[in-house]
């Protein structure tokens, strides 16, 4: 029996889990899911949405395909563009890539509100808390002081200050139907999400087409590396994005391993 035969996803630490196990990021997303869940952090639907997450991203080779990192590169213009951008973080989100997101927020000036679908007044404290132990300094979403249009459930409340009055909202693992309403709301915006047919990198104006644990310190670093950056180069390498051909890019891959 191999060392990676006796790997076990119910690791105590995810230090424990060997950086050259071939499952290594699968088993790394597990893990934080599940401490994520203890922790009051994440919703137990949470696991069957890392599930489904998990199967396209074997599909896709467990890599950054070309076309999400270009993807992630526009991602990072449009941020560094933006009036108001805002990051918005659910407990997935909260539980995978929350240093993360604090350096992509840190790199591109913009804010972290929290959102949920399972909305509690503990679930909101604990995820903001778990951000600012993760670093961030401010975190909206508890007040919850507006509402996006035509959505009954509770992901509709969201900060006056914060992705209500964006122009920029990065929404990583997303329900479809706010990524619809939040495009009726005429916003820009950045869909992280591994299936390329589902509802939300559909109706993005920028799909990112890749694990977050991937896509977010990638988009961190192409912003870094634009920093310096004229409004006219940033606005260049935007223009040039076509969105469908990210998004054939990954459903070719996926079908074809090509």
């Amino acid at each position: 029996m191999s060392d990676y035969d006796t790997v076990s996803a119910e690791v105590e630490h995810e230090e424990e889990i060997p950086e050259d196990h071939p499952r290594y990021q699968d088993l790394l997303t597990r893990h934080r899911i599940e401490n994520g869940v203890e922790k009051g952090i994440t919703h137990l639907q949470g696991m069957h949405a890392e599930g489904r997450g998990s199967a396209f991203d074997y599909l896709l080779g467990e890599e950054t395909i070309p076309s999400a990192d270009e993807a992630e590169r526009v991602a990072a213009a449009h941020l560094l563009l933006a009036d108001q951008p805002v990051l918005s973080i659910n407990g997935n989100v909260a539980a995978l890539v929350p240093s993360e997101m604090v350096d992509l927020a840190d790199a591109t000036g913009a804010d972290l509100e929290v959102n949920l679908f399972n909305r509690t007044p503990e679930r909101i404290e604990a995820i903001a808390s778990h951000l600012r132990e993760h670093g961030a300094e401010d975190v909206k979403g508890l007040e919850a002081d507006a509402r996006i249009p035509r959505l009954d459930h509770q992901r509709a409340k969201v900060d006056a200050d914060g992705i209500y009055d964006a122009d920029v909202v990065v929404v990583p693992l997303e329900d479809g139907d706010r990524a619809e309403a939040l495009e009726e709301m005429g916003k820009t915006e950045i869909v992280i999400d591994l299936n390329p047919l589902s509802r939300s990198p559909q109706v993005a104006d920028v799909p990112v087409v890749d694990n977050i644990i991937r896509a977010v310190p990638n988009m961190t670093d192409h912003a870094r590396d634009l920093a310096d950056a004229s409004e006219a180069e940033l606005e260049e390498i935007v223009e040039a994005f076509e969105r469908e051909r990210a998004l054939e890019a990954a459903e070719e891959r996926i079908r074809n391993g090509l």
